[in-house]
């Protein structure tokens, strides 16, 4: 077992239990959204302009995206980026950027990924997001609203976010 194999097992089972511990009944901002952050992946983020379509669809302007990349030492540094060698062993991001990022109370915070990833879970779950949402297959205690759509169709799920906000009297129709 190599050393990132290591880390991420360590990671793996503190995240377990974080999640375990999480209360059922979180208290839900009641707010209305006027600011949103979205974490995805490397690939989907270069495949589509995932925060245009979601600005477009949820009339906001205000919004910021991260996406994981796994690292790579030929890669320049990015601000849009994060990888796991942005975590310490204590589970705790250490680029300052990314963890700036995390800090600011978003208003709604989209997950943007439909796989267990580690390290998007755990960016989201330690965002001070005021409301968060994003896939059903990920992991039900993370969010307060989960769509069920396939990955690749943003406009479906945009629109499905969209109904459930304003449904909550989160958005204005």
């Amino acid at each position: 077992m190599n050393l990132s194999n290591l880390k991420e097992s360590r990671l793996r089972k503190k995240f377990d239990k974080i999640v375990s511990k999480l209360q059922e009944n979180r208290i839900v901002s009641q707010k209305e959204i006027i600011t949103v952050g979205i974490l995805t992946t490397e690939a989907v983020s270069s495949k589509t302009d995932l925060q245009s379509e979601i600005e477009a669809v949820l009339g906001l302007k205000n919004s910021k995206i991260y996406s994981f990349k796994k690292f790579d030492k030929s890669d320049e540094v990015s601000f849009k980026h994060f990888s796991e060698k942005d975590i310490n062993w204590k589970g705790k991001f250490i680029e300052p950027t990314f963890q700036s990022f995390l800090e600011q109370p978003f208003d709604l915070l989209i997950g943007y990924f439909n796989q267990h990833h580690l390290y998007l879970e755990k960016a989201i779950l330690d965002s001070n997001a005021g409301f968060k949402a994003g896939f059903s297959e990920v992991n039900s205690k993370l969010y307060e609203l989960e769509i069920s759509t396939e990955l690749e169709n943003v406009q479906q799920f945009s629109s499905e976010l969209k109904k459930y906000l304003q449904i909550l009297k989160k958005l204005k129709n």
